[in-house]
């Protein structure tokens, strides 16, 4: 079940910043492993090619490139340059997101509108260059990745994100509902806390370096007891892209550990 054999899959952020793994880095490496072949992306070239380095030792296939994703004439390019070496598109992973802390009075509008840009124009960049390969091939999968933040408050000041992420689910279900009949499927998958090197960085942004009391209150924050995995968000996103989700459209899949269902 869940395999991909014979699909190429386009993965924005692909890379990971410092050692472990990121969602991007995680979600490409899970979909080699089911037979796709995989053309990422990643601002860091750098790290783009450490994670097709894990895809071609373990036998998969894939090409990476540098891009920023919120920029339009570079995404189209990445989208035909992954049409000229592999003819086709058949997932597209809108993963690229990042989250500034701040409200509507502390946050400066040039932070918001970068906000905006690299949490949502992504991915509107995504399936605007993207959707039309779609439709003429008959199909396809595109998965967003979005955050709880965009359904509750989780804690941290971050208005941008948090409007961003919940912008993008309603753009995965209009997306959705207007492509439907032409074979092409839009979903969200929402993660709650997870434990990825990103962690240390928020930590700093948001916890004044208290590394170690910021990943324990993360923790305290999940009914289960724990953060999630980037394997968490990569499985899920695997399922979405296989064929055994394909009467699933328009959906948000929420990977937290019951964090929103939680008033604590």
């Amino acid at each position: 079940m869940f395999r991909l054999d014979g699909k190429v899959a386009l993965v924005t952020g692909c890379g990971t910043i410092g050692e472990g793994w990121g969602n991007g880095k995680a979600m490409a490496v899970a979909m080699a492993r089911q037979g796709a072949t995989v053309y990422g992306c990643d601002l860091d070239a750098a790290a783009a090619r450490q994670t097709l380095d894990i895809i071609e030792k373990e036998g998969g296939k894939g090409h990476v490139q540098a891009c920023d994703a919120t920029d339009s004439a570079q995404f189209k390019a990445m989208a035909q340059a992954c049409m000229e070496r592999y003819g086709r598109i058949d997932i597209l992973v809108n993963n690229v997101g990042r989250s500034e802390p701040g409200d509507p009075v502390t946050m400066s509008e040039e932070t918001w509108n970068e906000q905006l840009q690299v949490n949502l124009t992504s991915a509107f960049l995504g399936c605007k260059h993207v959707i039309p390969v779609m439709v003429e091939q008959k199909g396809g999968a595109i998965i967003n990745v979005s955050s709880v933040a965009g359904l509750r408050y989780v804690g941290k000041p971050q208005v941008a994100y948090a409007a961003a992420k919940a912008a993008l689910m309603q753009m995965t279900s209009t997306t959705a509902v207007i492509y439907a009949d032409r074979g092409v499927r839009v979903n969200s998958v929402v993660p709650g806390l997870v434990f990825t090197p990103l962690v240390t960085r928020l930590a700093d942004k948001y916890a004044g370096g208290d590394f170690d009391g910021f990943v324990a209150r993360r923790h305290q924050q999940v009914p289960m007891g724990r953060m999630g995995t980037a394997w968490d968000i990569a499985n899920t996103a695997v399922f979405l892209a296989s064929d055994e989700s394909r009467y699933i459209t328009g959906q948000q899949i929420v990977v937290d550990g019951g964090l929103i269902m939680a008033t604590r």
